[in-house]
């Protein structure tokens, strides 16, 4: 009987597509002052899996409201910021770069202040992982990385 059921089983985990793998890197989120109402994470999605994932949601209570964001240049070249209902892809075998000025978390509502050194619990939502929580520090310091490239980023081999 014991050796049907690990049968079984090898069968079964033989049969199931992988799933994506991943992993959160470089996470962290700042609001603009201490009395800001809005607030924003920035991380590095990385998928070590061998299909692609999507984000699809995020959210805490931390803010009444958190949607996923983008930057874009209105006609006037002027950039505004706006959500992102379909999500982020995070290719397989690759990352994707939440950072600011571009992709990010959004926090509407705020209801606490942002303050250096602690951290913001959010839930990610994908579409083949499911959810991850994640422990993002405070950083209202961190100055953003000039030259990086924002969205899909191939990875990088050691």
């Amino acid at each position: 009987m014991k050796s049907l059921i690990l049968a079984g089983a090898a069968a079964l985990a033989l049969s199931t597509p992988a799933l994506a793998e991943i992993a959160v890197h470089d996470a962290y989120a700042r609001s603009a002052m201490a009395t800001a109402k809005t607030g924003a994470a920035f991380m590095v999605i990385e998928n070590t899996g061998d299909s692609d994932d999507r984000l699809v949601s995020a959210s805490s209570d931390a803010a009444m409201k958190v949607e996923l964001h983008t930057h874009v240049a209105d006609g006037n070249g002027v950039m505004k910021m706006m959500e992102v209902e379909e999500g982020f892809v995070i290719p397989a075998k690759g990352q994707h770069a939440l950072a600011r000025g571009g992709d990010h978390v959004m926090f509407m509502g705020l209801t606490g202040p942002f303050v250096q050194g602690e951290t913001v619990t959010v839930t990610l939502t994908f579409e083949e992982a499911g959810e991850m929580v994640v422990e993002i520090p405070v950083d209202l310091e961190r100055q953003p990385h000039h030259g990086m490239t924002h969205g899909t980023m191939n990875k990088m081999s050691n």
